[in-house]
């Protein structure tokens, strides 16, 4: 929890405007072809996150794209069940990455 608020706290240095709705992308890793499945099936299947498995130097990366405003709680509460769904695969949870969005004026 404290990579994600060091991350928002980046960010707002960044004049990130936090509650600007925009795809999160939550990543996922593991070296086997199946479980990367199973993650990317769960979350896909119970539409939490639209889900992509993409083979990357011998091992499977999940991506779990939802669109969602970065706001503190928001983001946390997001990221922490993403770390309760690596947990329950036994693959590892490797962070959050979203494009920075700065205020119009």
């Amino acid at each position: 929890m404290s990579a994600d608020i060091d991350l928002l706290r980046i960010r707002d240095g960044q004049g990130n405007v936090f509650a600007h709705r925009r795809p999160v992308d939550f990543v996922f890793v593991t070296e086997s072809e199946p479980q990367a499945t199973n993650v990317a099936g769960f979350l896909a299947d119970y539409r939490y996150a639209d889900t992509s498995v993409t083979p990357v130097n011998g091992e499977f990366r999940v991506v779990a794209t939802i669109v969602m405003s970065v706001e503190q709680q928001e983001l946390l509460a997001v990221s922490g069940f993403m770390r309760c769904i690596a947990a329950l695969f036994t693959v590892t949870y490797d962070g959050w990455g979203a494009p920075v969005v700065k205020s119009a004026s």
